[in-house]
């Protein structure tokens, strides 16, 4: 792999390297450069690389001081902050595997993978997840200690089962008055083929989540991948708030900055990402789909809220942000006067809307793990900014992405150099490269259908062209659908126009071996319950306000809107407003917000059934479990409802 610019002489050996040895090279190379900035009650507080090697050196001796072997697995649970990345790097130092859960999982998923990966020892955030794991003590044999971060609301658990991070460190020390040379020699036996992560999958299917064995030598080439595609430098400024459960974090975020040496920064709160982003000003930005819906909903939503000057400066800007963005796909030169509009729009429209999101210094944005939508890109690439598109997986590793100017609003981009990809027969991807996974812990079987030969099969349905060597996604393989009249159809297509809408947040479109499409549709509530404020229409609860016949009618146009985009066979026909949102903890959703479309469709068969069967309503109930695990029953009447093709 070689760099450009500033990183021709990042990490030169890299192929030889394990990701401690990335962090000893910077710490060699530039000790007292800002590695890592936390915002801690409004005061950004700055980390060299020596402080966060010597905080590693103090918590991987701790861990062998408590036994941790080579080969040993540590699940971690929490919100983004520096300690748990150093507590990750930390156990990789002495050769062990970590095991990702995702801060919002419920007890009962945190013990599966706990237990699958046959972890002896837990690191914590806070009281919050060190209470899922006392409450799982028993029931998860295996587990020595776990080592917590935030000791808010713990000083009266007084618990051989639990320590603190100033413990770990404390006896990390002890330990290295006996043996100073510890570290170092452990670092020394850790090889780049090594295992050093189990990352667990979405659980897109109705299975468990399975664990992808990933070794050094494959994050570190899925993190150049990035590097490469992303021209990251070390002074560039990168902003950590997706989770680390997630491998997009390590591939995006952790392994770019140990490579190149560039600054992390750690927002203070999930709600206060936005604010704090326009303090940081960061050069890169990644982030999933969803988010980037949402921002450019809210930012539609409060453009519909003002008056009516700023409206129209809006809607006329905006039309000229797209003739940009159509003139960067074709790689044509605007002439003067376009010139001209541009640095009006930007002065007057795109650099305040930037500023506000905090992505005024933003020089490429990234988004990956699900479809995007064309109108949501091309939104994005009219306000000015390089979004690029990432297609990689946690077994596939880094596939492919755009690359400097060679961006097109409907595909994936070119393949990441090393990467090999064919398509097979029914026009699935198969890939072969450094980046891959090794397989699927204790799953032989799954682990050999899915690598053979050494190509991996993806699953996805993908079309290479042959004239600019861009791939196009088009959906998973198992997901095209082809209605009774013989006409074929991508849902992920369909959905991701659908949720480009302010209105929309959700959206499962249907129709496979049936005779037309169908969609189930979850509102934006906050953004429908403004609009609905605004046109004076009374409303109690979510599942009231979705069953609004204004509400339909305002749907009805969102969803005609993309029926004019689509074959006059597989426009959507009848859909239904559904009484709730589609939650993760109800297992709809994965943790990184992807649909799970069999079991969505087998909860609610009820409602296809009645679409299907021309009804008009049907009475549903659904089971809601809240985040501390109770479960409550409801039950309503929702309205199947038919598109009105004369819709505006």
């Amino acid at each position: 792999m070689k760099y450009g610019g500033a990183n021709a002489a990042v990490c030169a050996d890299v192929d030889t390297y394990t990701i401690p040895h990335l962090l000893l090279n910077n710490l060699s190379k530039h000790p007292n450069k800002v590695a890592v900035r936390k915002k801690d009650r409004g005061i950004w507080q700055e980390y060299t690389w020596r402080e966060i090697y010597t905080r590693v050196r103090y918590l991987a001796l701790g861990f062998i001081a408590l036994g941790l072997q080579k080969g040993d697995k540590v699940t971690f649970i929490g919100d983004n902050d520096p300690e748990l990345e150093e507590g990750i790097i930390a156990v990789q130092s002495c050769g062990g595997i970590t095991a990702g859960a995702y801060p919002d999982s419920l007890p009962h998923e945190l013990k599966y993978i706990t237990e699958h990966s046959e972890s002896r020892f837990a690191i914590a955030a806070d009281q919050e997840q060190v209470d899922k794991f006392v409450r799982l003590k028993e029931e998860l044999p295996l587990l020595e200690k776990v080592i917590y971060w935030d000791a808010k609301g713990l000083a009266h658990y007084a618990s051989p089962f639990l320590m603190s991070y100033e413990q770990l460190m404390q006896l990390g020390k002890e330990y290295e008055q006996r043996y100073p040379t510890a570290f170092e020699e452990r670092i020394a036996t850790t090889e780049p083929d090594d295992v050093c992560a189990l990352f667990y999958t979405s659980g897109t299917t109705a299975g468990r989540p399975k664990g992808a064995v990933l070794t050094h030598r494959s994050l570190i080439k899925f993190g150049e991948g990035t590097v490469h595609k992303c021209e990251i430098t070390p002074g560039h400024n990168l902003v950590s708030f997706v989770s680390s459960a997630f491998i997009g974090a390590a591939f995006v975020i952790t392994i770019p900055w140990l490579l190149t040496g560039a600054t992390v920064n750690y927002p203070e709160e999930v709600e206060t990402i936005n604010r704090d982003m326009r303090e940081i000003g960061p050069e890169v930005v990644s982030s999933v789909p969803r988010n980037w819906e949402n921002m450019a909903a809210m930012a539609e939503m409060r453009i519909m809220d003002a008056g009516f000057l700023k409206r129209l400066c809006y809607r006329l800007f905006m039309r000229v942000g797209f003739k940009r963005a159509g003139l960067s796909y074709k790689g044509k030169k605007p002439n003067i006067l376009w010139r001209l509009l541009f640095y009006l729009a930007e002065i007057a429209l795109f650099h305040p809307l930037k500023d506000k999101l905090g992505l005024s210094r933003a020089r490429v944005v990234t988004t990956g793990s699900a479809q995007m939508s064309p109108d949501t890109f091309r939104f994005w690439r009219a306000l000015g900014l390089s979004l690029r598109q990432i297609y990689a997986g946690t077994e596939a590793g880094y596939i492919s992405g755009h690359e400097g100017n060679d961006i097109k609003d409907d595909t994936v981009g070119t393949l990441v150099p090393g990467v090999e990809a064919r398509v097979a027969e029914d026009g699935e991807l198969l890939v072969r490269s450094e980046s891959m996974f090794q397989g699927y812990y204790k799953a032989e079987q799954e682990s050999a259908s899915a690598i053979e030969r050494g190509w991996f099969h993806t699953g996805d349905a993908v079309d290479i062209r042959t004239d600019d060597g861009h791939l196009v996604y088009l959906d998973r393989v198992k997901h095209l659908a082809k209605l009774n009249t013989g006409e074929t159809f991508a849902p992920g297509y369909i959905e991701g126009r659908l949720r480009h809408s302010p209105y929309i947040k959700d959206a499962v479109v249907l129709g496979h071996g049936r005779d037309f499409v169908s969609a189930l549709i979850a509102i934006r509530y906050d953004n429908v319950g403004r609009w609905a404020e605004k046109n004076h229409i009374s409303y109690t609860t979510y599942t009231n306000l979705s069953q609004k016949d204004e509400v339909a009618e305002l749907i009805s146009k969102e969803i005609e809107r993309v029926n004019q985009g689509l074959p006059a066979a597989v426009k959507i026909k009848r859909y239904v407003l559904l009484h709730k949102e589609l939650d993760p903890d109800e297992a709809e959703l994965t943790r990184t917000q992807k649909l799970r479309r069999p079991l969505v469709e087998k909860r609610y068969e009820s409602i296809l059934d009645s679409i299907y069967n021309g009804r008009d309503e049907v009475s549903v109930e659904a089971t809601v479990t809240y985040q501390d695990g109770r479960q409550v029953v409801t039950k309503t009447a929702i309205k199947i409802r038919n598109c009105d093709e004369r819709a505006r």
